[in-house]
């Protein structure tokens, strides 16, 4: 499996906002990250 495709800057804005360690996030599959960012996207329209 292949590291995602981002930017630095993306990649950076994406570790913080899921809370998650910038290493960890480029190893992360893309499945579960569109889904950490769907569950992100429900929380900002609950608010």
């Amino acid at each position: 499996m292949k590291p995602l495709q981002l930017s630095p800057e993306t990649a950076v804005k994406l570790a913080e906002k899921l809370n998650v360690p910038l290493e960890q996030l480029m190893h992360m599959p893309q499945h579960i990250l569109v889904q950490k960012l769907m569950e992100l996207e429900k929380e900002a329209e609950n608010k």
